[in-house]
């Protein structure tokens, strides 16, 4: 039987069209009402992860001299990050998804991506062999 969890998935490099470094794909927890809530719970995992790739980067004395991008593909979710403002729609979201909104401009920067060009969705959808083709290159490196 389908439990209607959605899945997250993100993947990370240090440089643009580099090399993953990090990536994961994994059931969420509860069940999203709407597909702006299941990617909002999507990017929290990502920031976390971002959080953490940065201090470890830092900690093997690694200096960059932008903050680290998030690339997201959902408009709605990318209004709901950065608007603090409670909305009807999104006021039953729990807490500890909202933690990230004081990291947006202090810690990375969130970017819209079409989905299209969204390399983490191969994480969450069935690929088709255009896709993998198209990813190929991004997946592995240049």
């Amino acid at each position: 039987m389908e439990d209607r969890r959605s899945t997250s998935g993100y993947c990370f490099s240090l440089v643009e069209d580099g090399p993953l470094i990090s990536w994961k794909s994994r059931k969420q927890q509860i069940v999203a009402l709407s597909t702006c809530e299941a990617e909002y719970i999507a990017l929290t995992a990502a920031v976390q992860e971002v959080m953490y790739l940065s201090h470890l980067v830092k900690s093997i004395g690694v200096t960059y001299d932008q903050l680290p991008i998030i690339y997201e593909d959902n408009q709605g979710t990318i209004a709901l990050a950065n608007n603090p403002t409670k909305h009807q729609r999104s006021k039953h979201i729990d807490v500890r998804y909202h933690f990230f909104r004081s990291e947006v401009n202090k810690g990375f920067e969130l970017k819209y991506c079409p989905t299209e060009e969204m390399l983490a969705d191969i994480m969450t959808k069935l690929a088709t062999k255009q896709q993998l083709n198209k990813f190929k290159t991004l997946l592995f490196g240049r």
